[in-house]
């Protein structure tokens, strides 16, 4: 047979193959998927095992159980466990406010049965007199209860817009009494099938349903007033701004709103121009960035609801870990969204020392009649330079101005956690943050920091006790803040805060010679103190969380923690292949250390620019060759005088 044939017939044969393997292939499309049993349990067609990126793992958190697939098809983050433990407690004190109110009790697991007297947190003088009669029943009436994982019928309403795995309904459900509905709430058609299946496996069927559809069309759906939430709980991947709008009009009145925000480089700064599309708002960069944050996002959340005649009472405020989050009451009140302009403020850093000055937008004054009349404010307050350095000033916000906590209901949360600390599983630094929380100035906005200061004059930085001793010394107020370690949150003006650190240099001099004319220090340093600061230590200059060793501020909660990927539809194994991915680009821009004798035999092969001068000194200790270079007439073989021959030497300080 020739060499054509041959290859014709193989020709043939092969197109044969491949019409049969097409036909096969459609034929089993056409049988529909697998069974559905088959793939829950891990298996796939004919008993095969499914691959590792379709297993699935079991998460126990808190008293919930739940099962998510291995492979990134829904959004999970473990280190947001304190977040959720969080809400839980915020959550669990707000049903027995308002519950308090209709003469329920309710019983938290682990909790002994003592009446605690219910805070006030209403608006209205009515709600204050009903609030008045439940809490003292009258002798011989037997008070309502309400338990865990029971249905109230007058119990609390709560929307998960952004439901993803369920995890969060399902620990309301399991954890938090006196409720009377839940709605998990997803758009992904995955994370709505995974929430059924949580559902199930945790037996709470009688009080989460399951819903899957766009969070804002719901909200905008529960607008009446008899349908409204009494919480809502926003938790999204990135910026929550799309839902706000939605989520101010959904919520009932004085009920509660959660929201978390995990864009925090845009509200730290590195994008103002986004973050004022986002939020409304142009943010600094500026060492006081968390909390900066934390006001902006509250002043957003007010914008938005003072477009619907009602307005915001902050109850928690959180920076933590990757995100901020905020707890707020939802009124309804024209008189009080009046007085929200004077709640707002912009403001002026200055770029050189960082001090800065808070320009309220309007300001409330008294009137006749008891009547209160609000104008706009008058400004700016500051100069067009600093007074300090010189420099010019930056214009941030309008940010929240006003209390980011109430600092009642801090307390109750905290008393209840720490009177019930098996509860949750980050109960320890739920009680040293919301500790740190209870001793900062409500009325003071923003704050510096020990090393922005002392970096600024480039001297020595004072201890945190020395510094809040020489302010409390000084007849001034200061404070910690929860969002920063190094934070000084003071009532005192940025004159006596420069003095009191002109002292402090004083006793640790920095040389002069070596600050330019035109920097900040030069010219913070040559202005003599006014206050004369007494570095003293006080006995109240260390705060009680201090005293008492809590775990105040955020720490590592495991490795490679931070934000997770985005999920995914088609799902994607991030275990083992994201942890070698990360390991492979870790430290790739980085060289490879060198050895010592390595680099000294390469500096040899460069000629000395300061001998060819004349002017080096070092002779032999110098690590750069000091031999004349090779003129053009030592190599007279070279057939062209302005190419450099193979192999000669090449670099800085060679012709």
């Amino acid at each position: 047979m020739s060499r054509a044939r041959i290859v014709l017939s193989l020709s043939l044969t092969l197109r044969s193959a491949r019409i049969l393997c097409r036909a096969q292939f459609m034929e089993g499309q056409a049988q529909g998927p697998a069974n559905p049993a088959a793939m829950e349990n891990g298996t796939g067609p004919c008993g095969e095992e499914r691959p590792p990126e379709a297993q699935e793992t079991t998460v126990t958190e808190g008293a919930a159980k739940i099962v998510f697939p291995s492979a990134n098809e829904v959004f999970y983050n473990p280190v947001q466990e304190f977040n959720r433990d969080l809400t839980c407690a915020v959550i669990t004190e707000f049903a027995r406010i308002q519950l308090g109110a209709k003469g329920i009790q309710i019983k938290v697991p682990g909790e002994k049965d003592v009446q605690k007297v219910v805070v006030d947190l209403s608006e209205r003088e009515e709600d204050k007199a009903e609030l008045k009669e439940a809490a003292d029943p009258a002798p011989g009436d037997q008070p309502r209860t309400a338990a865990v994982g029971e249905i109230c019928e007058e119990g609390l309403r709560v929307l998960e817009g952004l439901a993803a795995s369920g995890l969060r309904s399902i620990r309301f459900a399991r954890e938090v009494p006196g409720l009377r509905s839940v709605i998990a709430n997803d758009a992904s058609a995955q994370a709505v099938d995974l929430m059924r299946r949580n559902v199930q496996l945790n037996n709470v069927a009688h009080l989460v349903q399951t819903s899957q559809a766009d969070a804002r069309m719901l909200m905008y759906q529960h607008q009446r007033v008899s349908e409204r939430f009494d919480v809502i709980d926003l938790d999204p991947y990135g910026s929550p701004v799309a839902f706000l709008d939605a989520a101010v009009q959904a919520v009932s009145e004085g009920g509660l709103l959660c929201v978390t925000c995990t864009d925090m480089a845009v509200l730290a700064g590195n994008s103002g121009e986004t973050c004022y599309s986002k939020y409304g708002a142009m943010a600094l960069k500026s060492r006081a960035c968390h909390e900066m944050a934390l006001r902006i996002v509250l002043h957003s959340l007010d914008l938005r609801a003072n477009c619907y005649q009602r307005f915001v009472v902050p109850l928690l405020s959180v920076s933590a870990d990757f995100y901020v989050r905020v707890f707020v009451r939802v009124f309804t009140g024209q008189a009080k969204v009046k007085a929200s302009a004077s709640k707002q403020a912009l403001v002026f850093q200055c770029v050189g020392c960082g001090a800065f000055h808070l320009q309220h937008l309007s300001k409330a004054s008294g009137a006749s009649g008891g009547r209160v009349k609000f104008s706009a404010a008058c400004g700016p307050p500051v100069a067009p330079e600093c007074e300090h350095c010189g420099q010019r000033h930056q214009l941030g916000g309008p940010l929240w101005a006003g209390p980011i906590h109430d600092l009642d209901f801090v307390g109750r949360v905290l008393e209840a956690v720490s009177s019930n600390p098996r509860r949750f599983h980050t109960s320890e630094r739920i009680r040293g943050v919301l500790s740190v929380v209870t001793e900062e100035l409500p009325d003071v906005p923003l704050y510096y920091t020990l090393d922005q200061l002392s970096s600024t004059i480039h001297c020595n930085t004072p201890s945190l006790l020395q510094l809040r001793s020489a302010l409390l010394h000084a007849g001034f107020r200061v404070s910690l803040s929860h969002a920063c370690k190094n934070a000084i949150k003071t009532d005192a003006p940025s004159s006596a805060l420069w003095d009191i650190m002109r002292c402090w240099e004083k006793e640790c001099p920095v040389k002069r010679e070596r600050l330019s004319e035109t920097s900040p220090a030069f010219r913070i340093l040559s202005v003599e103190p006014r206050l004369q600061a007494n570095f003293t230590i006080r006995d109240d200059a260390n705060p009680s969380s201090r005293q008492r060793g809590l775990r105040r501020f955020q720490a590592n909660p495991e490795a490679n923690w931070g934000p997770r990927a985005r999920a995914r539809p088609g799902g994607r194994a991030a275990s083992g292949a994201m942890e070698a991915r990360r390991r492979l680009l870790q430290n790739k821009r980085k060289e490879p250390a060198e050895d010592p004798a390595q680099r000294a035999a390469r500096l040899k092969t460069f000629s000395c620019k300061r001998f060819r001068e004349g002017t080096c000194e070092r002779g032999d200790q110098c690590c750069y060759s000091h031999s004349a270079p090779p003129s053009p007439t030592d190599c007279p073989e070279t057939p062209d005088q302005n190419t450099p021959a193979p192999g000669a030497a090449t670099g800085p300080g060679v012709d």
